[in-house]
């Protein structure tokens, strides 16, 4: 079945990096454009970025736009978030996913942490 299995979350200080990564299982991950959502406590999920199935296009919410890269490995069928210049609003429960919300069950996502 359809599998999607987050890591790389931690505590970290404003202005840090971190480097999330997912890996994929149960579908043809090379077919298929990839995703990143977060979750903050009490608010909405939210689209972080999008990256195409061959990693040649890639959008990013206004908020994280200048910091974040969306990145793939289709070899190793892994999705990656590189994490830069990270602020306090980005904590957050990180998720990725297909190319839409419904594409594949919710995995347990990684918790992101910005704080001093």
């Amino acid at each position: 079945q359809v599998q999607l299995v987050e890591s790389g979350g931690g505590l970290v200080q404003p202005g840090g990096s971190l480097r999330l990564s997912c890996v994929a299982s149960g579908f043809t991950f090379s077919s298929s454009a990839m995703s990143w959502y977060r979750q903050a406590p009490g608010k909405e999920r939210e689209l972080v970025a999008v990256i195409s199935s061959a990693g040649r296009s890639t959008n990013y919410a206004d908020s994280v736009k200048g910091r974040f890269t969306i990145s793939r490995d289709n070899a190793k069928n892994t999705l990656y978030l590189q994490m830069n210049s990270l602020k306090p609003e980005d904590t957050a429960v990180y998720y990725c996913q297909g190319g839409s919300p419904t594409f594949a069950p919710w995995g347990q996502g990684t918790q992101v942490t910005v704080s001093s």
